[in-house]
């Protein structure tokens, strides 16, 4: 397989929407040779209105359309299908045309904390877990959607990279992979109606549910005009940008596990069936879509989000700092005597991240740390030590539950530059790490969209062009 060349030479483009950058990518082959370029990024943030936190969905969508010109440009020899991965769980409210009544929420939003416990009211969270396998988050499109629940009774939806395959032209549809996390998919991989029904709207708003890899028709509108866009189609790959990065994995093996480290460490393994037991619950392990059948269990873990928000308080105080340097001077500095609970649920909010970190520690009856800029390496190391640590106990559990024997640990995405906190994972767990790279789910998108377009067999065809594209890093 490592010598393998598609069948139509025609470009590919890869969108990946990130929570603090959205990126097109165009894949080439050039001299018989796989080539991944990044044509376009931008950076995108939520935005505090009067309503809540908010994505500004225009400010994407008209990145992206520079992205995808800039591609036509390059691509003289077209462009033979366009994929759109991103974050889970949030979504798009759709008027009878299709078309955005509202800019999205983002999960981050804090009408969630009142809409959990609200709906559990209704639909217990021990039925919830037990109907979909899926690790109870307030962050979760179900609860999400309770929080709206007037609007919902009227409004289709669409999560967010659908929405973009949808605006390209394509159908209106839900990929599994993306649909396991909005807490509403059954353990038998369809739509529940009990969880629908909790919700109080009918089953029948929901988009049809797609396997990772469907062709979702073909692109139209303006871009249409352009020469390489002339006969485009649209798959939806795997449209979790997690289950993507995953599916880029070129191990065909079953002692692997992986952290998909940047705002959230999503840390866990592969599996071919669902593990729901008792103690997965209990320890609020996911059963989440991924590619070729398979199955990503995992946790959330608090990942870089806690560095970036303590970056972000400091550059209010006027400080600006960057996380290399930090690293680097974390290095040096002997470890720290006690570490953090990074999964409190306070430290998922935004702002004021060094404060939050020191109201623990108080309630934790331990000395407070310095949370002025001067003091940034002696945080950002305390922080690094408590992720490692929290990420061993992680995969302590996965192996216990899973049987597995693990002995690689694939780490992926952004965090995945973080060398010290490489270094103190591989202590902390005595596991190989191997970094994976920063652009893995770009990667993983591309390998599902030539599985589907070379019609590619076998137990993980997308991990066999995983492993060819594996060449363009």
């Amino acid at each position: 397989m490592s010598d393998r060349i598609p069948t139509d030479l025609r470009a590919l483009v890869a969108i990946d929407l990130g929570a603090e950058s959205c990126r097109v990518s165009l894949l080439r082959w050039l001299d018989g040779k796989p080539h991944i370029q990044l044509v376009h990024r931008c950076p995108n943030h939520a935005e505090e209105r009067a309503t809540g936190l908010h994505w500004n969905l225009q400010h994407i969508l008209y990145e992206l359309d520079l992205g995808l010109r800039e591609c036509a440009g390059i691509a003289k020899e077209g462009i033979r299908s366009i994929a759109v991965d991103g974050w889970a769980v949030d979504y798009v409210r759709l008027d009878e045309q299709g078309h955005a009544v509202a800019e999205p929420f983002c999960y981050r939003d804090e009408r969630t904390v009142a809409a959990e416990p609200a709906l559990h009211a209704v639909l217990p969270a021990e039925r919830m877990r037990e109907l979909t396998g899926i690790q109870l988050l307030r962050i979760n499109t179900a609860y999400q959607q309770y929080s709206d629940l007037p609007a919902f009774k009227v409004r289709r939806w669409l999560q967010l990279p659908e929405y973009i395959l949808h605006r390209l032209g394509g159908l209106a549809v839900a990929e599994r992979t993306n649909a396991t996390h909005c807490q509403m998919v059954g353990l038998d991989g369809e739509w529940s109606s009990e969880i629908f029904a909790a919700l109080g709207q009918p089953v029948e708003l929901a988009p049809e549910l797609v396997s990772p890899g469907t062709d979702v028709g073909k692109l139209s509108g303006p871009l249409t005009e352009l020469a390489a866009f002339s006969n485009t189609r649209l798959i939806a790959p795997c449209c979790h940008d997690t289950a993507s990065a995953i599916a880029a994995v070129p191990d065909s093996g079953d002692d692997w596990a992986y952290i998909s480290s940047g705002t959230w460490s999503l840390v866990g393994t592969l599996l071919n069936e669902p593990i729901n037991t008792a103690e997965a619950r209990a320890e609020n392990f996911t059963n989440l879509g991924g590619a070729d059948d398979t199955i990503c269990f995992h946790k959330n873990v608090n990942g870089m989000w806690l560095v970036r928000q303590c970056l972000e308080t400091w550059a209010e105080q006027g400080v600006e700092l960057n996380i290399a340097d930090l690293v680097k001077a974390a290095a040096a500095l002997p470890v720290p005597p006690y570490l953090l609970e990074v999964d409190e649920p306070d430290l998922l909010l935004p702002g004021h991240m060094p404060e939050r970190i020191n109201a623990q520690l108080s309630r934790r009856g331990l000395p407070l740390l310095d949370t002025t800029p001067a003091c940034a390496a002696e945080m950002a190391s305390f922080l690094f030590h408590s992720l490692a640590a929290r990420y061993a106990e992680v995969l302590a559990k996965v192996a216990s539950i899973t049987g597995k024997k693990l002995r690689k640990l694939y780490i992926m995405g952004g965090g995945s530059q973080n060398q010290l906190l490489n270094e103190l994972t591989a202590r902390a767990t005595g596991l190989e790490v191997i970094r994976a790279g920063t652009e893995c789910s770009t990667l993983g998108n591309f390998a599902v969209q030539l599985a589907t377009l070379e019609a590619t067999q076998g137990a993980r065809p997308s991990a066999a062009w995983a492993s060819v594209l594996n060449q363009a890093l």
